[in-house]
């Protein structure tokens, strides 16, 4: 069994760059995911993202929860208006959303997958 709290400052996560799978539409845009907490059976992460400008088509698959620590990006779901979000911003994002991700300035954000 894992501990029962994980806190994200004691952990050392290894970065793992370029993992996003999703479909890049414009500019080179590149990642570095720390993933300090992966759940036993896999199904939950909890970490540190960060993204240089660009833009992706996305589709999720998970739920996910966001704090913007830095940054500025847009979000557009299909068929809705943008969604304009900046350091400071907490959101989630609901498993079935597609769209565009759009980072205008690098992103960091802590998130937890689930």
């Amino acid at each position: 069994m894992s501990a029962p709290i994980t806190v994200l400052r004691d952990t050392h996560p290894l970065p793992v760059l370029d993992a996003c799978k999703w479909e890049k539409l414009e500019g080179d845009p590149h990642t570095v995911n720390l993933n300090a907490y992966t759940s036993e059976d896999g199904s939950k992460i909890m970490g540190t993202w960060i993204c240089t400008p660009g833009k992706w088509y996305v589709e999720y698959v998970k739920w996910e929860y966001c704090d913007f620590r830095e940054g500025y990006c847009i979000i557009t779901p299909e068929g809705r208006e943008p969604i304009h979000l900046r350091a400071g911003d907490i959101f989630v994002i609901e498993p079935g959303m597609k769209g565009t991700w759009e980072v205008v300035e690098t992103v960091r954000k802590y998130f937890v997958f689930a």
